[in-house]
């Protein structure tokens, strides 16, 4: 006999061997218990997980002479009919090919005419989303009010070019895209009882492949099996699939953890020499970071999938901000890796931007600060505090000089980083020809240029030339940024308070139970 794939081979024949969708055939195992079937079914789903071969079921399972626990035995007249494609009461078409109108006329033909072979003359349209709009207007009357011995059976991968009107004359049931371990634990299951040796761990890079179609890891198992010469091991699923082990990978991520950017580009430029799949790569740095951001959240929890040291190791050596932001940078990355120059250079930009945009440590025990331009009072730190900004004023032509750096700021006019950085700044000294101020360490330079426009700007003020000196220290003197941060906060307190104190607002709380959205109040300017 001619070689049979797997794909067709292991085609489920009942409900029990359907595999991840137990929500649809439970739901109809009960229908047939209850004999409470529906005329007309859609079936929904991504590729490869099984529509097609549900409806089929079903459609053998109605028609069955003898029912074993609402399942087709498989052995009478009608179930053999079936397997053998011999079965006249099943039309299967094709929507995708018979589209026009005159084919959905030439199809309803019959419908008025009795079964022959079975109970229920069954027509199962596939792709039904292809046909035309006219179309679905024959087949919408015959759908609606169909003869007693009439079911319809209608899959799709795109429900949504389906008219609402047809829509609503179905029961819809969507069938889930399969998870890597049911579709690894199938293939394992397959491999067994076609005793063809396999590494587990080839098996979970075939399950991953799929991208959640039992078909289609099916139709790679085949090809794997051919790779590797009648079995299947890892060295020969990766080759095939173009992807790249798990060492280069472990490898990017710590020094990606490590904030080693040299390290970092020379292992990308290693797995160059492979001519890998970089988008692969970095779906599987996707998923490292998400298991890491779960193990830091639950310790205990474990992934049979994953080795469970290396994961442990680092949820360590990562803060969990960082997970997130570099997640989200490879998510967009990854969205954006086909615009790239090419997928090298892609991939690469992505790793260094999670490097460029990594918060900054600021003490010795690398606490990670948030990538804020000002920063609020430390607690424990005594904070001069300057009068209210409402009351400086700036200097006129004639007057003397002010002494106070926040008046000196308003007065020399800045605009953009040069005034961030002003703000950021507490005034140490002012000699003759030297101007000292101390930088919150919290505040992240942000180039020579900015210090540069803030030493013109008081060059002009004073008339002579002034040295800028800038020191990034603690200080317990509290820079204008964090007393203008200070000031809205008070301001924001303030409205909350009056908000909550008002009697109109107390009233409606007692009376109608109502409370206070969280960040809808608002200080008034």
């Amino acid at each position: 006999m001619a070689y049979q794939v797997l794909a067709r081979k292991w085609r489920p024949s009942n409900f029990k061997q359907l595999v991840g969708q137990e929500h649809v055939s439970q739901s109809l195992i009960h229908a047939l218990q209850h004999d409470r079937l529906h005329h007309a079914y859609l079936f929904t789903g991504t590729r490869g997980v099984g529509k097609t071969t549900v409806a089929r079921i079903l459609a053998k399972a109605i028609n069955c002479e003898n029912l074993i626990d609402y399942n087709p035995c498989g052995q009478c007249r009608v179930c053999r009919d079936f397997e053998q494609g011999r079965f006249m009461d099943l039309i299967e078409v094709d929507a995708a090919s018979r589209t026009k109108v005159e084919d959905t006329r030439d199809l309803l033909d019959n419908v008025q005419y009795a079964p022959s072979q079975g109970r229920y003359k069954v027509y199962l349209i596939d792709e039904v989303h292809m046909l035309s709009g006219h179309s679905f207007n024959a087949l919408l009357k015959t759908l609606e009010e169909p003869p007693a011995h009439v079911k319809f059976l209608l899959a799709t991968t795109d429900p949504h070019k389906i008219p609402v009107t047809v829509l609503s004359r179905c029961l819809q049931y969507n069938l889930k895209r399969l998870l890597p371990g049911q579709i690894a634990a199938q293939i394992q299951f397959i491999l067994k009882q076609e005793d063809i040796g396999f590494e587990d761990q080839a098996v979970k890079l075939l399950a991953r492949a799929a991208d959640g179609s039992l078909r289609d890891a099916l139709s790679l198992l085949d090809q794997a099996i051919v790779y590797g010469s009648g079995s299947v091991n890892l060295a020969a699923v990766t080759g095939m699939l173009g992807t790249v082990a798990q060492q280069p990978i472990d490898d990017i991520l710590h020094a990606l953890a490590a904030g080693d950017g040299r390290g970092l580009l020379a292992k990308i430029s290693d797995i160059a020499e492979l001519t890998p799949d970089f988008a692969d790569i970095l779906q599987q740095i996707l998923r490292i970071l998400h298991r890491i951001a779960v193990t830091q959240q639950l310790p205990e929890f474990v992934d049979p999938e994953f080795d469970r040291d290396f994961i442990a190791d680092l949820a360590q050596a990562f803060l969990a901000e960082d997970v997130q932001l570099f997640y989200q940078i490879g998510l967009i990355g990854q969205r954006d890796l086909d615009m790239a120059p090419d997928p090298r250079s892609g991939f690469e930009m992505v790793m260094l931007r999670m490097l460029a945009f990594r918060p900054q440590t600021v003490d010795s025990e690398a606490k990670i600060l948030p990538p804020v331009r000002t920063a609020a009072p430390k607690p424990g730190v005594a904070y001069h505090q300057s009068p209210p900004l409402e009351q400086k004023k700036t200097a006129r032509p004639g007057e003397a000089k002010p002494a106070d750096w926040q008046e000196i700021i308003a007065a020399l006019n800045l605009v953009g980083r040069a005034r961030e950085l002003a703000n950021n700044c507490v005034l140490a000294g002012m000699e003759d020809d030297s101007c000292q101020l101390i930088l919150d360490p919290a505040f992240q330079r942000i180039g020579n240029k900015a210090e540069d426009n803030l030493r013109d700007a008081l060059q002009a003020y004073y008339g002579k030339a002034v040295k800028l000196v800038i020191t990034q220290r603690e200080t317990a003197q509290m820079t204008p940024a964090i007393e203008m941060r200070k000031v809205q906060e008070d301001r924001q307190q303030a409205a909350i308070d009056h908000i909550n104190n008002d009697m109109t607002v107390q009233a409606l709380k007692e009376t109608f139970s109502a409370r206070i959205l969280p960040g809808s109040i608002e200080p008034l300017n």
